[in-house]
């Protein structure tokens, strides 16, 4: 009998996913299946995902069938909103640090009518859209300019074991990976196709406004945005044995900031205008428009973020294998999250939101994650406390302390070279609106945020490849 035994894992291969239909699964199959052969109840629970309105009125499996059944989905009307008198409260952490402009922003999305929690995190500032290091919880809705443009925009750090001293015994060797294997810039192509899994999903095909950029997606793969986006090699120094699951030590690093590209962009655009046309807002905050995901729109905008979300993790999952393979280089553990994103999830109370995070990463307890700093301030390997109050989120880095065309009329190109030689940092690319002093004292930052994470390690630039190389 142990050899019909269903388990999670066998599960998960035939597409069962969410907790909620594996518990269900396993309870109906004790109950009711005690004698089924493991090939039979494979085939049962198979023909449920595949057809469920067949099983929707079956006193065994309507339960499991209900979780895959399709909803009835409703013509979305457009129609007119109205501003609450007065924005919901939400959490402030590190408020002296943040300006008044930041809170206003956050203020009028926490004024939207479908707006129900919300936090801020202590690297915020005024953003497009929500703050970035805003944090916004609706009621199934979602905000395309909430998510944002670069969808997906995420963080990803693999480490090697190997000691970190390589960097400087071949100093060279790194910096001609960087500038071999990386690409920077709006528009920037790879110089010839990389496969990836990704390309094999059919939402490229089912969702309309999708089929035609799956060309620019293949371009585009492998590739990094302009501004602070960046990949580095640097020295990762892990203190204790924690979450990470990585002896304490020093070790050679990578990491890499960027999002979706050219695809994301083109999500967000199109159903930034379709939830214009559908949802009226008042004039300073119609750009905060949503979808109802019991619309068609918002069902198709959900599928097509999260696939912009995992063609951003493909985009990284092409330059670190590029980067490894060209210094034969074995990944040892990788870290990675998102900070432009949406995902729905159940709070500690056992409500369901849609969580909208602008530059902000997700802190659940013992989730991992990765803060960085500016190019010359160490980042932090941090997994999550899960705090309610703060959504389950922390800061996604420093903060800019002010604006690019600040930046660019305060600091000259030397002033920053000076700066990086004399910390033994070397920097290819990067433009003077990236200059360290732009941004925030990520040390300040973190003291603000002690109750959202743990701290399981850092990363120290040593080796940093930008835009404008």
């Amino acid at each position: 009998m142990g050899h019909s035994k269903i388990r999670g894992k066998d599960l998960e291969r035939i597409r069962y996913h969410s907790d909620r239909s594996k518990s269900l699964a396993i309870e109906i199959l004790g109950k009711h299946f005690k004698r089924s052969t493991k090939k039979e109840k494979l085939f049962l629970l198979q023909d449920v995902l595949s057809n469920p309105t067949k099983y929707l009125d079956d006193p065994i499996w309507s339960r499991l069938a209900e979780e895959f059944a399709e909803p009835e989905l409703e013509t979305p009307q457009a129609q007119s909103y109205e501003l609450r008198d007065e924005p919901k409260s939400y959490r402030v952490y590190g408020k002296k640090f943040i300006d008044q402009m930041t809170l206003r922003q956050m203020d009028q999305a926490m004024s939207l009518p479908v707006a129900e929690k919300g936090a801020l995190m202590p690297d915020a500032h005024v953003g497009y859209g929500l703050p970035v290091g805003g944090v916004l919880a609706t009621r199934n809705a979602v905000i395309p300019y909430g998510v944002g443009l670069d969808i997906g925009c995420r963080m990803c750090m693999t480490v090697y074991d190997v000691p970190a001293n390589m960097l400087t015994g071949q100093r060279h060797a790194f910096k001609n990976a960087l500038t071999k294997h990386t690409h920077f810039g709006i528009g920037k192509t790879q110089f010839s196709r990389r496969d990836h899994e990704v390309f094999d999903r059919t939402e490229f095909q089912d969702l309309e406004p999708l089929r035609h950029l799956k060309d620019k997606a293949y371009r585009q793969i492998g590739t990094s945005g302009s501004g602070n986006h960046f990949v580095e090699f640097g020295r990762v120094e892990i203190s204790q044995e924690g979450t990470l699951g990585i002896p304490p030590g020093e070790y050679l690093g990578i990491l890499s900031h960027s999002g979706s590209r050219g695809f994301g962009a083109s999500i967000a655009q199109y159903y930034t205008q379709l939830a214009r046309d559908l949802c009226h807002l008042p004039k300073t905050v119609q750009h905060l428009a949503w979808l109802d995901l019991d619309t068609e729109p918002g069902q198709e905008y959900w599928l097509a973020m999260n696939l912009a979300g995992d063609y951003a993790r493909a985009c990284h999952d092409v330059i670190h294998l590029n980067l490894s393979r060209e210094l034969g280089l074995r990944p040892m553990t990788k870290v990675e999250n998102h900070h432009n994103f949406a995902w729905k999830e159940e709070q500690q109370n056992g409500e369901s939101f849609v969580v909208h995070r602008k530059g902000a990463t997700p802190a659940q307890n013992g989730t991992l994650g990765i803060i960085p700093g500016s190019m010359t301030a160490p980042g932090y390997i941090v997994s999550g406390k899960g705090v309610s109050e703060a959504l389950q989120s922390a800061s996604h880095g420093a903060g800019r302390a002010m604006s690019r065309s600040k930046a660019r009329s305060s600091f000259t190109r030397s002033d920053m070279k000076k700066m990086l030689n004399g910390l033994g940092i070397q920097l290819i690319g990067g433009g003077v609106d990236e200059a360290p002093k732009a941004y925030k004292d990520l040390e300040v930052v973190m003291k603000q945020q002690e109750e959202l994470v743990r701290v399981e390690g850092k990363f120290y630039p040593k080796i940093v490849r930008m835009d404008k190389g």
